[in-house]
Formats: structure tokens, sequence, C-alpha cells
């Protein structure tokens, strides 16, 4: 008899801790995301967006997604996915945008994807929405606010913003951190190299300016001779005539 209570007593704390564990994780899994969730300040990237089901009866249809205002991106494309269609709303941006050399001076503010037909994200699904973006902007992060539509008209918004040192909050809004550039390694180079060629040719017109003084000197060392030998010769001939 003892021993039946002891069993069921554990039986009884292992599913009280079950439920400890899948009511913390849960949660933590379920949040729309942005992935990769790092990238490089000034680059181009791209980027999904995360939606999973979080409903046991009704399906996603809509997903929007909010860029932020406070780090406006120049160019902004979408991926199609089957069955989804997308539309894209832009704004006006002050001062512009710089891409490739030219002032853009409207950026994207929100993307919409809608599903038609059978496209909706069911139960125990998830549905990823790609886009490219770029330049990324010169800040630490970039907050995108994305509200969730399901089929029985209940709206989850995703747009609470974490703190740092805080607990996650119940809606986080997907975050993507960005770094700064590293500087480029080979930009000191070509003055270096720059400077080892001049080295090397002031050495080679050293050395040229060298050679052609030795060959002077031994041109006229030779000369030298060769007169000291014609003037001994004439000396000697009237000699052996006489």
């Amino acid at each position: 008899m003892l021993r039946h209570r002891r069993s069921a007593t554990a039986a009884v704390l292992a599913l009280g801790v079950a439920a400890v564990v899948l009511g913390v994780a849960a949660p933590a899994s379920a949040h729309v995301s942005v992935n990769p969730k790092e990238a490089t300040q000034g680059g181009y990237g791209r980027f999904a967006f995360r939606v999973p089901n979080e409903s046991d009866e009704a399906s996603t249809t809509k997903v929007e997604v909010v860029l932020p205002e406070n780090a406006p991106v120049g160019s902004v494309s979408t991926m199609p996915v089957p069955g989804w269609t997308v539309a894209v709303e832009k704004r006006k941006v002050d001062p512009p945008v710089q891409v490739h050399g030219s002032e853009v001076t409207e950026a994207v503010s929100k993307v919409t994807w809608t599903a038609t037909g059978d496209a909706a994200v069911k139960p125990g699904q998830f549905q990823e929405f790609p886009v490219s973006m770029g330049p990324l902007p010169e800040v630490d992060t970039m907050v995108f606010k994305a509200l969730q539509t399901y089929s029985d008209g209940n709206v989850v918004r995703w747009i609470e913003e974490p703190s740092a040192g805080a607990e996650e909050p119940d809606k986080p809004a997907p975050v993507l951190t960005l770094t700064a550039a590293a500087p480029s390694a080979g930009a000191s180079a070509p003055a270096v190299a720059a400077a080892g060629a001049d080295d090397d040719d002031d050495d080679s017109d050293g050395g040229a300016g060298i050679a052609f003084g030795v060959a002077g000197l031994v041109a006229g060392l030779a000369g030298l001779a060769l007169g000291g030998l014609a003037f001994a010769r004439t000396r000697r001939e009237p000699a052996a005539g006489s």
C-alpha cells in the first residue's frame, strides 16, 4: 500500500514539473521573430519574419510588419510567398537616405502579407516571410512591430520593446541587432606600398649613378694609360733611327 502511495506521489510531482517546464518554455518559443537576429551596419541582408501559429483552432491569415521610423532603410524588397499577397506602404523621410550615392526621400514604412485560398498558417505550423533590406542604418537595434491576425478575428500585437536587464515582455516585438562594420585593414596598405616603391626607385637611381661613375673612372684611367704608352713609343722611335 505504501509503495502505491509513493508511486502516485512521484507521478503527481512529475506531472507538476512537466507543467511548469512547458508553461515556461511555450511562450518563449512562440514569438514572431526576425532571422537572422544580427547584421552589420551599412550592409545588405536577407531577413525572414518567422510567424508561428499559437491558436489551437484558428489560422493566421494576415501578418503586418512595421519598420522603425527612427531607422529608415533605403531599399526594401519582398520575396514571393506562395498563396500570399503582399502590400508595401511608404513614407517620406527627412533627411533623405543615401543609397549608392543617391538620395532617397521615401522609405518603406510597413509590409502586409495576406493569405489567399487555403494558404493560411494552420495550428501547429509556422510561416516565414522573407525580405531584402539595405543599406542598414547606423543604429544599435531595429525594432519591428508586428500584428498577427487570425481567421476568428483575433489580433495579436507583437509590439512590446524589450529593455536591457528586464524580463522579456509577454508580446515582444522582433528585434534586429546591428553591429558597426570593422575598419578596412587594407586602407593604409597603398600608402605603405607607395612609400616602399619610392624607396626602391631612389635606391635604383642611386645605384645607377654609382655604376655610371665607376664606368667613367675606368674609361678615364684606360685613356690615360693608352696616352702614356703612345707618348713613350714616340720617344723611343727617334733614338732607334739615330
